[in-house]
């Protein structure tokens, strides 16, 4: 997948994480709606300058945009891979993933 693509879902699920729609997201750093969707679907390249504005908007470090790993992978790889990661923790740390999840879910 092309990188502009996958960093554009990166915003995308960013901003949805903030609870942001795309209007509130592209008042906050500054541009218009139309071209913060145009990012988000991979048509455009955001500038360093836009960037570092969309990092403070998302309130998030600017390398949390380019960490791109997971994104764009179907549902049944990301759940294999969960389910690895589940299968790994340790037993003293059990209830606090157990709360994390739980609240992921919600």
């Amino acid at each position: 997948m092309e990188t502009k693509k996958v960093v554009g879902m990166r915003i995308k699920s960013l901003r949805r994480a903030r609870g942001y729609s795309q209007e509130r997201l592209a008042e906050i750093i500054g541009i218009n709606p139309k071209y913060l969707s145009s990012i988000e679907r991979g048509e455009e390249n955001p500038t360093l300058d836009l960037l570092m504005r969309l990092s403070q908007g998302l309130k998030v470090e600017m390398q949390e945009i380019f960490n791109v790993e997971h994104e764009g992978q179907p549902p049944q790889n990301l759940r294999r891979k969960l389910q690895a990661l589940v299968g790994e923790i340790k037993d003293q740390d059990l209830s606090r993933a157990i709360r994390i999840l739980s609240a992921l879910v919600r």
